[in-house]
């Protein structure tokens, strides 16, 4: 893969991040609460107006008084820039690539969100869901090689499985994600939608078994599990394209 590709698309995934650093900010909040749209410190609008407040943002504190405003410094730019390099190292491209990189794109911003406040919002999780599938689409319409009717019926499939599981704790922003996940998936084959799902499940574990080893977490707390499920599509995907 040429380096020149792969740098295109880090900057790409610069701009991606940077781009959805405000929609983390304002639904990185509990579950019930008002979208954020100011510094909880002094009430300055976040982002401040214009490419200097966008530039600004990026610093995760209020340009006013300096307070810790928004994600992390740099954390969302850097995680779908990442993230973009890697699909490009991997060959990536066309249709499917299109709709691998707008789960990574979604994801990102997910999986901070879910990590900071264990929630998935509506917001993120249904244009990631709908983004997909209408660029799966074009992949079949394009004739690229994959089955859009065995993605539809994978994402029907994960999707119900992760309904059923909601009686043992699985979030319902998981279950309005799964789509995305399925239909990624089985675009490839019901094997690789097997084994993606459990890639999910298997990583969420042994993250979990980690954290439990150095005593981070007890063995009742609640993991995010959005992240885990949406690096396992994207590993499966990637390396069955």
């Amino acid at each position: 893969m040429p380096v020149v590709t792969i740098v295109v698309a880090l900057l790409a995934g610069l701009a991606a991040g940077a781009a959805a650093r405000p929609l983390i900010f304002a639904r990185a909040v509990p579950r019930g609460e008002p979208a954020r749209t100011a510094c909880t410190s002094c009430s300055t609008h976040y982002p401040a107006p214009g490419l200097r407040g966008r530039l600004q943002a990026v610093t995760g504190r209020c340009p006013a008084c300096g307070a810790k405003t928004g994600p992390p410094a740099g954390l969302p730019e850097a995680l779908t820039a990442a993230a973009f390099a890697a699909l490009a190292a991997t060959g990536a491209g066309g249709w499917i690539g299109a709709a691998q990189y707008w789960l990574a794109a979604c994801g990102a911003a997910l999986s901070i969100i879910d990590l900071k406040v264990h929630r998935l919002p509506d917001v993120l999780t249904l244009p990631a869901s709908i983004g997909t599938i209408l660029l799966l689409a074009g992949a079949a319409l394009a004739g690229e090689p994959g089955s859009f009717l065995r993605a539809l019926a994978a994402a029907g499939v994960v999707t119900a499985a992760y309904l059923v599981l909601v009686v043992t704790g699985m979030g319902m922003g998981d279950v309005k994600l799964a789509p995305a996940i399925g239909a990624l998936l089985g675009w490839s084959s019901w094997t690789v939608a097997v084994r993606g799902v459990f890639a999910g499940f298997l990583l969420a574990s042994a993250v979990g078994f980690l954290l439990l080893l150095i005593r981070r977490v007890s063995a009742r707390s609640h993991l995010a599990f959005g992240p885990h499920m949406i690096i396992g599509a994207l590993v499966l995907c990637a390396a069955s394209t």
